[in-house]
């Protein structure tokens, strides 16, 4: 069954150059970072190297806008920032991009490489269909400290992706929480590319291609979906 993404009113009205792709993929073999992984994480540095051209991430206009969107729920993007402008901060640093498990290289790379923020999520371990809502502080986050797992609250107005069990990433693409992530064993995967005006539709689809391609590449007898691009504009 095919799972269904929910996009809330509050969220849209503050928001309304929102837009997301979906990829849904079945029959992937994940496991540790490899060399293929690797290179396409050094390539999406290059590439955004160039986008940049010495500018810092924050002053691209696509990320400008995530950081609008992530002030209008009250939340500080110097401090919280998108995923998109976080990789990209770690891409131009001394270290590099982190390398995690075939999978989230590959979809970091692609979002490293086009500016978006980019998710990847256990199919397994959704529990019901998936919402994009402001949260009421009420709901369970399950994140990592300290080597064990804690259940945390997002804030009350807080942009938050859950399910029927939780929250499955805070303040929009900021933390992924530990139930849904992918790991070595995950075979069945939704990932999502959030875009943000002035990001075109074109844009926001030739990185779905791009991701989905890859994945076709680094697993070639899995099953991959690109959905149809949705927009809130």
């Amino acid at each position: 069954m095919t799972l269904t993404l929910h996009v809330s009113d509050e969220v849209r009205t503050l928001a309304p150059g929102f837009g997301h792709v979906a990829i849904e993929a079945h029959g992937l073999t994940n496991g540790p970072s490899d060399e293929a992984g690797s290179a396409l994480l050094d390539a999406a540095t290059r590439r955004l190297t160039e986008r940049l051209d010495g500018r810092a991430p924050q002053d691209d206009p696509h990320i400008a806008a995530w950081r609008a969107a992530y002030t209008a729920f009250g939340t500080k993007p110097s401090r919280t920032r998108n995923s998109a402008e976080a990789l990209a901060k770690r891409a131009l640093a001394d270290g590099g991009l982190p390398r995690i498990n075939r999978l989230v290289d590959i979809y970091n790379a692609i979002s490293v490489a086009h500016l978006i923020p980019v998710g990847g999520e256990d199919l397994d371990h959704i529990k019901g269909d998936m919402r994009l809502v402001r949260a009421t502080g009420t709901e369970p986050f399950v994140t990592a400290a300290g080597g064990e797992q804690v259940v945390e609250h997002p804030e009350p107005g807080e942009v938050v992706w859950c399910d029927d069990e939780g929250v499955t990433c805070r303040r929009w693409n900021w933390r992924q929480g530990v139930r849904t992530r992918l790991t070595d064993s995950s075979v069945n995967a939704l990932f999502l590319l959030e875009r943000m005006a002035p990001m075109t539709a074109a844009e926001l689809t030739a990185a779905g291609a791009e991701l989905a391609e890859a994945l076709e590449k680094a697993c070639p007898d899995a099953r991959v979906e690109v959905r149809e691009p949705r927009f809130f504009d």
